[in-house]
C-alpha cells in the first residue's frame, strides 16, 4: 500500500467508531483504573496534588475530572500514534519468530498500550512534571510520587487498559484479500 490512508483502511482503522473515539474511550477507562489504584495508595494525589498543578483548590471531584481528562487526551494521542503508518506497520508486521507470528493484532495493540503507558510514565511525571512545577512555582511537586512503584504500576495499568479498550472498540482486522490477518 502506498499511503498511510490505504494502510489504515486495510486494517480497519477507519471503522465507524474510529480511532479517536476508541482512543478517548480507552483513555477514560484507563485513567479511571489508574485513578482507583492511586486512590488505594495515596488519595491525596487525586484530591489535592492534581488540582494544585493547575492552580485549583482541592474541591470535590476536580482532581478526578482532571485525571480523566488527561486520560482522554493521552488516549487520543495513542490512537493517533498507533494508526500512523510507521507504528501500524510495526504492529501488523509478520515477524520471523513463531511465537510472535501467532500473536493476534489485538494482543499486539494491547502490548503497544503497555509500552505507551511506560513511555508516558518516563516522560510526563519524570521529565515534564518537574519542569512544569518549577515553571509555575508551586510546591505540589513533593506530593507526587513520580518515581514511586505506584506511579509506574498506575501508568502501566493505564496503558494496558487503554490498549485493551482500543483493540476492542475498533475493527483491527485486515480487510485486504491477501493480508496477513485475513480469514
Amino acid at each position: 500500500m502506498s499511503t498511510e490512508s490505504d494502510t489504515a483502511t486495510a486494517f480497519g482503522i477507519s471503522s465507524q467508531r474510529g480511532w479517536p473515539i476508541g482512543g478517548a474511550l480507552g483513555g477514560a477507562i484507563g485513567a479511571a483504573a489508574f485513578g482507583l489504584l492511586m486512590w488505594l495508595f495515596d488519595p491525596e494525589v487525586l484530591t489535592a496534588a492534581i488540582p494544585s498543578i493547575y492552580g485549583f483548590e482541592p474541591v470535590g471531584v476536580v482532581g478526578w475530572g482532571i485525571h480523566i481528562l488527561h486520560g482522554i487526551v493521552l488516549g487520543i494521542v495513542f490512537g493517533f500514534l498507533v494508526t500512523r503508518e510507521l507504528i501500524l506497520g510495526a504492529v501488523t508486521m509478520n515477524p520471523e519468530t513463531d511465537v510472535l507470528s501467532q500473536t493476534s493484532i489485538r494482543l499486539r495493540i494491547v502490548a503497544a498500550g503497555f509500552v505507551f503507558g511506560l513511555a508516558i510514565w518516563a516522560i510526563l511525571p519524570l521529565i515534564v512534571l518537574p519542569v512544569w512545577l518549577e515553571t509555575i512555582g508551586t510546591a505540589a511537586g513533593g506530593e507526587f510520587p513520580a518515581i514511586a512503584v505506584e506511579s509506574l504500576l498506575g501508568h502501566l495499568l493505564f496503558g494496558t487498559v487503554l490498549g485493551i479498550v482500543f483493540a476492542i472498540s475498533i475493527d483491527l482486522s485486515d480487510r485486504s484479500p491477501d493480508g496477513p490477518f485475513s480469514g
